[in-house]
């Protein structure tokens, strides 16, 4: 089933559900509270802000770099990809072990399991294309280049060019639908043909968008200052929403459409590899894409884009988007916070490596009414595999 569709389905019934959510979190005791309605003194530099964090959902634009980008054809084989176990040297594993449909396209675990286990949570591929580096470290400057690195980790999928190209060549049902979408047969060419799986992949990942949520009804509400409209937001999220654009910061890093500058970032956890190495960060996915053959530098970019990073900051790791937040922990790059109401205090506190001045601890309040805003930016609410009780502050 297409994704894009199926998000569309689901995310007509949102707003309802997540305003229920909202509702059951309420009450601190466990008993189900309905939400309080009605609308705060939102001041213009506050709406300002607001607005800066919208609309949604962002206008869908061709990757340059991918000739297959948005083509239909192209979008249904990297969708049979994403499923087939075809890709990978052990047995039963595909794209979707790790990025379940049903979880928000993540796994549930602290760390990512493939062939081996992983150092870094897995995060989920919603809203995937609205992200200029890919990776926790953004070892990767396009989105094909990214779908290669599972295949290739020997941790992960385990594959390399010349297996993955044998298996599409002895597929005839992928190997016609590689056809359809690219237009040709399949190339000699090992890498070049594992690049326009990669590339396959990619434009069916760019359909992966989450659907508007209760904040995108209220956001809109503010923009066309129908504030009858706007009160209908609970005031649980509208609290946690001034702390989150003021007091908290939290717009410092978590910005835009997306809730996420795109940027990497000093963070207070100081996490180490499974091999008990510091885990480096951002130096370490520089290192990985300048040594790559896959970015935009080099010759399988079918564009003119090339990458300028910032520079590297060892123990960094790019801002993750918020939105579905409620629906894909664990949290932070080695997923060491299961709740999500932890994890707004652990970003809440000054540290040397993230100076923050003037922040301080959140009282439990605060934070719940943080965690009433950030279930707000959930199309379908609380999903059933989440546990309520993790997402109350105690």
């Amino acid at each position: 089933m297409h994704v894009a569709r199926w998000a569309t389905r689901r995310g007509r019934a949102a707003t309802a559900a997540t305003v229920v959510a909202l509702g059951l979190l309420a009450a601190a005791d466990g008993s189900v509270q309905a939400p309080q309605s009605g609308l705060l003194d939102w001041q213009p530099d506050e709406r300002a802000r607001i607005l800066s964090l919208g609309p949604w959902p962002p206008p869908a634009v061709a990757d340059a770099s991918n000739r297959v980008s948005r083509q239909p054809a192209a979008i249904a084989f990297g969708e049979a990809l994403f499923h087939t176990t075809r890709l990978s040297r052990v047995p039963g594993l595909r794209c979707a072990s790790c990025h379940a449909p049903w979880r928000q396209f993540t796994d549930g675990r602290r760390t990512g399991l493939g062939a081996a286990p992983g150092d870094r949570n897995t995060p989920t591929l919603l809203n995937i294309a609205q992200q200029r580096w890919f990776g926790w470290d953004g070892a990767n400057d396009n989105l094909w280049a990214q779908s290669i690195r599972p295949l290739l980790d020997e941790r992960e999928m385990r594959a390399d060019a010349a297996f993955v190209a044998a298996q599409l060549r002895a597929d005839e049902r992928l190997a016609a639908m590689y056809r359809n979408g690219f237009g040709r047969e399949p190339p000699a060419d090992d890498t070049l043909l594992m690049v326009d799986l990669a590339k396959a992949l990619a434009a069916f990942q760019e359909t992966l968008v989450s659907g508007r949520t209760p904040f995108d009804v209220f956001r809109d509400a503010l923009a066309r200052h129908d504030d009858a409209a706007a009160a209908a937001y609970p005031l649980a999220a509208q609290r946690g929403l001034r702390l989150f654009i003021g007091r908290a910061q939290c717009v410092d890093c978590h910005a835009g459409a997306l809730f996420s500058d795109g940027r990497f970032h000093a963070v207070t956890i100081r996490s180490q590899r499974a091999d008990g190495t510091f885990d480096e960060g951002r130096t370490a996915g520089l290192a990985h894409w300048a040594a790559s053959p896959f970015a935009l530098a080099g010759r399988f970019n079918d564009g003119n884009a090339r990458s300028v990073p910032e520079a590297a900051m060892a123990g960094a790791f790019r801002t993750p988007p918020l939105r579905e937040v409620a629906a894909t922990g664990p949290y932070m790059h080695d997923g060491s916070i299961a709740k999500l109401c932890d994890a707004l205090q652990a970003h809440a506190l000054p540290s040397e490596a993230l100076p923050r001045p003037g922040a301080r601890p959140l009282n439990t309040r605060e934070r719940e009414d943080l965690v009433a805003f950030l279930i707000s930016l959930s199309a379908q609410g609380v999903p059933a595999h989440v546990e309520r009780a993790s997402l109350r502050c105690l």
